[in-house]
């Protein structure tokens, strides 16, 4: 699916069009400052903003003297949690990481609508860029930070859908190009991630917190300025393909609804993205309790003098993935022209399965550092394993939506696989509640993560001939 695009004027480079690059850099330092400001959420909350004795650097021993109750909302959020006053802070960062990472990814059901309906994808990104700028700065306000969050929420919203649903643009139906292009914008979105911890995660631990937010706006505010001057090489907003079908219609008194083929289509995307959920839930332990790990249960190295600041361990899942994801898109270029390349349903199975089986690094390291802090082998080498599973179904999944999506709703039908991470991020938050209130022990929580992991990707796998059946009219 797609919006109707002069491919033999397209100017290219390495084969792809333009407008991809543009594209590529844009969602690049989107994802910089998004990043950025994630690896500092929890442990900013953690060691800073909700406790009276607050980490003035990040990771460092010098000590502060703070007041949660100055910032606005924190008591209504905590009642709302666990009114238990003996319930750690750790619980409660949990709760409201797993809420905003999760909204984030909701808010793009109605930023894909406004942008079919009313704006086009264009503006839409330019407004969603602009607010985010203002929620990273409006961070650094300690009293405004849930305002922050929200601004960021809704900004998110409008901007992440419709610079995915552009990708899908550049290129006509059956293009064989497309999952090579959405896997090199997915570099475009790790690379991004892989930067920011080096310089807002930095920034935090040698000038303190807030110059790390700061550094995550003008990330954002660079990826603007991208954007902009690179309109020329984007395809033509969905929102005039809309209203030419629309005009198409009324002319041949069709009917304006989706046909029954396309119903089927968007009913399998549906299933699919359910079994995502889980997939979403166990991979977001990274950014939460594998952070947590990393600052509370590691040793991190000293490097010419400098001690590594625990937030860079956010830093390697987007590197295995710039690393790793050319070698899958030759593999699956190879695979396709034996004619073994797995369907994409199939390939999404394979990537929660090992995304599972990751967590298996993790039960053993938890079993050999028991109460001591231990190597940073584990998590780093559970996260190559993660990052393998990811390459897996996210990248192919954000492909498997522009192809199969009806034209009328694409960008809606975006918005609705973000969907199933803004279910997945929240049950991320309440999974994490087994780890921070020690329901579980850290072996046996890690066991709970490889279990979902592996039976999610099963369950893919038993579903993967009806949706392919499904989506037989769209794409392999």
């Amino acid at each position: 699916m797609g919006v109707s695009i002069d491919v033999k004027n397209q100017k290219t480079f390495l084969g792809h069009p333009m407008g991809l690059y543009i594209l590529f850099f844009t969602e690049m330092w989107e994802r910089f400052s998004y990043y950025g400001m994630r690896g500092l959420l929890k442990l900013y909350m953690v060691n800073y903003l909700f406790v009276a004795s607050r980490q003035i650097l990040q990771g460092s021993e010098e000590r502060g003297i703070g007041d949660p109750s100055l910032v606005i909302g924190w008591q209504t959020i905590q009642n709302l949690i666990d009114s238990n006053p003996d319930t750690p802070v750790g619980a409660y960062a949990s709760v409201i990481y797993g809420w905003y990472t999760g909204l984030v990814y909701l808010t793009p059901l109605l930023g894909g609508y406004i942008a079919d309906r009313f704006w086009g994808q264009r503006k839409t990104v330019l407004v969603g860029g602009i607010l985010m700028a203002i929620g990273h700065i409006t961070l650094a306000f300690e009293n405004w930070f849930f305002l922050g969050l929200l601004i960021l929420i809704i900004g998110n919203g409008a901007f992440k859908p419709n610079i995915s649903t552009q990708v899908g643009n550049l290129y006509p139906a059956g293009d064989p190009r497309r999952d090579g292009a959405f896997t090199i914008f997915y570099m475009g979105i790790n690379l991004g991630a892989f930067i920011c911890n080096f310089v807002c995660g930095t920034l935090a631990a040698v000038y303190g917190w807030h110059y790390g937010f700061g550094a995550a706006s003008i990330g954002m505010t660079l990826g603007l300025i991208v954007y902009v001057f690179g309109q020329k090489y984007l395809a033509p907003d969905n929102l005039k393909s809309n209203r030419e079908i629309k005009k198409i219609e009324a002319q041949t008194d069709g009917a304006k609804g989706l046909t029954s083929d396309e119903m089927k289509r968007v009913w399998a995307l549906v299933a699919l993205c359910l079994l995502n959920v889980v997939f979403w839930a166990v991979y977001e332990q990274q950014g939460n309790t594998m952070q947590t790990w990393a600052d509370e249960k590691t040793i991190w190295p000293v490097i010419l003098g400098f001690q590594v600041p625990s937030t860079w361990f956010q830093s390697f899942n987007p590197f295995f993935i710039f690393i790793l994801a050319p070698f899958f898109d030759m593999l699956w270029r190879w695979q396709a022209k034996k004619n073994k390349e797995p369907s994409s349903v199939a390939k999404m199975a394979i990537g929660s399965i090992i995304l599972g089986l990751s967590f298996i690094i993790m039960v053993i390291g938890a079993n050999s550092i028991g109460t001591e802090k231990g190597s940073y082998f584990w998590p780093v080498i559970c996260t190559l394993l993660l990052t393998v599973g990811e390459l897996y179904l996210s990248p192919i999944g954000l492909s498997l939506v522009t192809k199969v999506s009806p034209v009328k709703i694409v960008s809606m039908m975006m918005g609705m696989w973000f969907l199933s991470s803004f279910l997945g991020n929240i049950l991320s938050g309440y999974i994490g509640l087994l780890f921070e209130k020690q329901i579980l022990t850290a072996a046996g929580f890690f066991w709970l993560l490889t279990v979902l992991g592996v039976i999610t990707g099963l369950a893919m796998w038993a579903f993967k001939g009806p949706l392919k059946k499904a989506m037989s009219s769209g794409t392999n």
